[in-house]
């Protein structure tokens, strides 16, 4: 018989706190005294959600997790493969293979993917929708694999399940601050991008043009540049951009490559009257939203999603039922709110 996963409801009934407690002390967010973060982390173990440093691992069966994670210098990938190694340290039950792959190769993705038929039974990626790509998935679960897209998703490929923020929403979220932070009159903005054949980022577009049309239609966008989250192209185009457009009043850059723009924007001398919204929340951004190179960080908790992604993972591998899923939460962080 299935065995059914307990909730943070589950969690924060038995220990006596409120969910929003349960939140913040799984994530490892400040403001929870250590006697009350003890008692969410004993009952999140004894209810079978997490497994505790060192906790006996007996009665649950060692699993290899593999996961595919593009190579580069973004922060938030490494950041992401450092809470997989960490998470599955923690837990014990888990051995866990990284396998890291060009971030914009198609054909290296795939053949990943491949390499991994027969040899692995679960994998989780952060899949480019490609079709090569689509065709690596089905023949890795035609192998008897199970997997699981995470960050971004891909149409049109059987698999278990999606790990991962609502992508459009963090776009209409982008969109609905520019609008907001602007003053209402005609102005242009230009968008960046990793690549488009990330869902993700074509949806963060989407979600980004859509809340435009449908609230801010005084706002334009003139350009959108492609830079494969790489810093020196993305200074270059930003460089370039605000050369050709002086009365460019907003930036979103849907991916990685915030150092860059920063970097353009402050040469320019620009840099405090533009209004620049990135994501996620790391070192670099954190000191530009303190120097008010950014105005705002549309951010997703990478060790959110790594324990996620490997907990779906281990209890689908094991049979045992897996909950409905919930997109991980976004958050707009701006300088009066960065945490800890």
């Amino acid at each position: 018989m299935a065995v059914t996963r307990a909730t943070l409801i589950d969690i924060a009934k038995q220990a006596g706190v409120s969910t929003a407690t349960v939140d913040r002390v799984l994530n490892k967010r400040p403001g929870v005294r250590d006697r009350t973060r003890d008692i969410v982390f004993q009952t999140a173990s004894r209810l079978g959600y997490i497994a505790l440093p060192g906790e006996s691992t007996i009665s649950r069966a060692p699993v290899t997790l593999d996961f595919i994670l593009p190579n580069g210098a973004n922060s938030f990938i490494r950041n992401l493969a450092k809470s997989l190694e960490e998470i599955s340290a923690d837990r014990g039950d888990i051995e866990l293979r990284l396998h890291f792959t060009e971030g914009f190769d198609p054909y290296a993705l795939a053949d990943t993917l491949l390499k991994l038929s027969g040899q692995s039974k679960a994998v989780g990626v952060i899949a480019l929708d490609h079709p090569v790509v689509r065709e690596a998935l089905r023949q890795l679960r035609n192998s008897g694999a199970i997997v699981f897209t995470m960050i971004s998703d891909i149409s049109n490929v059987p698999r278990e399940g999606y790990v991962g923020i609502d992508n459009r929403a963090a776009g209409r979220l982008s969109g609905y601050l520019l609008g907001r932070l602007l003053p209402r009159a005609p102005a242009k903005l230009a968008l960046f991008a990793g690549s488009l054949s990330y869902r993700g980022h074509e949806e963060r577009e989407m979600g980004f043009r859509h809340i435009l049309r449908e609230s801010y239609p005084n706002l334009s966008v003139v350009e959108l540049r492609e830079v494969h989250d790489d810093d020196e192209a993305a200074y270059r185009e930003a460089r370039a951009l605000l050369q050709q457009y002086p009365d460019l009043a907003g930036i979103y850059n849907i991916g990685a490559g915030n150092r860059g723009i920063a970097r353009a924007l402050e040469e320019s001398g620009r840099d405090q009257k533009i209004v620049f919204i990135g994501h996620e929340l790391t070192d670099h951004t954190r000191k530009f939203l303190l120097a008010g190179t950014m105005d705002a960080v549309i951010d997703q908790n990478a060790h959110v999603e790594a324990r996620e992604t490997i907990d779906q993972l281990a209890r689908t591998l094991r049979g045992e039922a897996v909950k409905s899923y919930q997109p991980i939460r976004v958050q707009a962080i701006f300088k009066e709110n960065i945490p800890e």
